[in-house]
């Protein structure tokens, strides 16, 4: 059956103390709300309709794209009042789900059940709420249901009704099913009940809520789907359950890891922060970050402190500690740090060792290349089994444009060399150490530029001045 979602994204979140919008800031390396939005395509909707309020076109700027349509809340009277702004952008699904913005961690599959529940017997009228037991519900709305005796949920029953904790009695308190909020229902029976909602209560608002009484009035059946986990309907009201959330999904992500076969130095210090696909037999030490895409290959090992955004490397590769790489390719078997960059633009061919503070950005190096010290190397293209010795730099950038370095073959770069782009460095070349190259050095010759070395005899140190 068809489905329109609505997810609620207008609030300002105070407790965050930021200008940022609350559903923008990041778990797990993108926004919060980009987490719920990414659950609902999973659902395949018809329709994804976003409330927006605070921070107004940031929000959508931030999440905009194919199949998202916008509702503005303005000004925020309430959650019923949130969904009333969706209403003329439902589709004509025969169900909604309503999601939060600042809920991100709900999963795929406690929501194909709650869909599931509401859209039982062919959808005719069914409403389903997702709940959840906790340790400790105070706080919450308890979902009383036929036949709760003493605070616990009878293995059947419907429900009845949703207390608040402040009006619950003490037996009603007792109870540990509470309400996450999130349900869904028949479209045309939501625009009806949205419509007779009223504001009068002691914060002038419109409850999504109440139409969980209207529901039962009509005598519609309120069925429920339970999320298996309590951190499925947390939602996030301060940087300090952001945090929570953050370890949460971390560790759950760490978990999937390691039963996928990755060894993880320690499970609770690893930041997956979008995609990370690993080989067989790949170990990870600790306080490791992993941005965007990252692929990682058979018998890969990754040293403690590094970062990798949108990288992959191949089989039998070792990175070591404090290396930084971007939007780079790393071949078979090669070695990398420790304290190495790859920048933007950075292929290695197999067996290329870069050793510690090295950088590399936009460049490619052929196979058994190596610069193993203190070297940048950029815009440039370098060749097979190419030594690049410590302190050499290819020197790309005039101030205005960027030019290219091309190193041949084999070819040898003393130390402390400066290579001043555009230039060759033909196959077989050797470049004396301490050179600055700016034509172009023939293949298999000794090139190198040095001033004649002086020693001044009569030369004396000089001495302080007395006062």
């Amino acid at each position: 059956m068809s489905l329109n979602v609505v997810i609620l994204a207008a609030g300002q979140g105070k407790r965050m103390h930021s200008a940022l919008p609350k559903v923008l800031h990041r778990l797990a390396g993108k926004p919060l709300v980009r987490h719920v939005i990414d659950a609902a395509r999973a659902l395949n909707p018809a329709t994804i309709v976003v409330v927006y309020g605070h921070g107004g076109e940031a929000v959508r700027e931030a999440i905009a794209g194919p199949g998202i349509a916008f509702a503005k809340q303005e000004p925020q009277l309430g959650t019923g009042h949130a969904v009333l702004q969706a209403v003329p952008l439902l589709g004509a699904a025969e169900t909604t789900l309503i999601l939060y913005g600042d809920v991100p961690l709900t999963s795929i599959e406690a929501l194909k059940a709650l869909v599931g529940a509401a859209q039982k017997g062919g959808g005719a009228g069914g409403m389903a709420i997702l709940t959840v037991e906790l340790d400790d519900p105070t706080g919450y709305g308890r979902m009383v249901r036929s036949g709760t005796v003493g605070g616990k949920r009878p293995s059947s029953g419907s429900i009845v009704r949703i207390v608040e904790h402040r009006d619950a009695t003490e037996a009603e308190r007792a109870i540990r099913e509470i309400n996450s909020g999130i349900m869904a229902m028949p479209t045309a029976r939501l625009k009806d009940w949205l419509a007779k909602l009223s504001n009068t209560n002691s914060q002038g608002e419109y409850y999504l809520t109440d139409i969980v009484p209207m529901a039962l009035a009509e005598g519609i059946t309120i069925a429920s789907a339970t999320a298996p986990h309590a951190w499925e309907v947390l939602g996030v009201n301060s940087k300090a359950q952001l945090a929570a959330l953050e370890r949460i999904h971390q560790r759950k992500l760490a978990d999937a890891l390691l039963e996928a076969g990755v060894t993880l130095a320690d499970p609770a210090r690893i930041d997956i922060r979008g995609m990370l696909s690993c080989g067989q037999d790949v170990s990870i030490d600790v306080n490791c970050v992993f941005e965007g895409d990252v692929v990682l290959g058979n018998d890969i090992v990754i040293g403690p402190h590094c970062v990798l955004k949108n990288v992959r490397v191949r089989a039998g590769t070792r990175i070591e500690a404090f290396c930084h790489l971007e939007d780079a390719e790393v071949g078979a078997h090669c070695r990398i740090g420790p304290y190495a960059r790859l920048r933007p633009g950075a292929q290695l061919d197999e067996h290329v060792h870069i050793g510690n503070f090295v950088e590399v950005k936009k460049s490619t190096i052929g196979a058994g290349s190596k610069a193993n010290h203190l070297a940048y190397v950029g815009d440039s293209e370098v060749g097979k089994n190419v030594n690049i010795g410590a302190g050499t730099i290819t020197c790309n950038y005039d101030g205005v444009n960027k030019s290219k370095t091309i190193i041949g073959d084999g070819a040898f770069i003393g130390s402390d060399s400066t290579l001043v782009a555009p230039v060759t460095i033909g196959a077989g070349a050797y470049i004396g150490a301490g050179s600055t190259i700016t034509k172009a050095a023939p293949a298999d010759k000794l090139t190198l530029t040095r001033a004649k070395q002086l020693t001044v005899d009569a030369w004396k140190p000089p001495k302080k001045k007395l006062p």
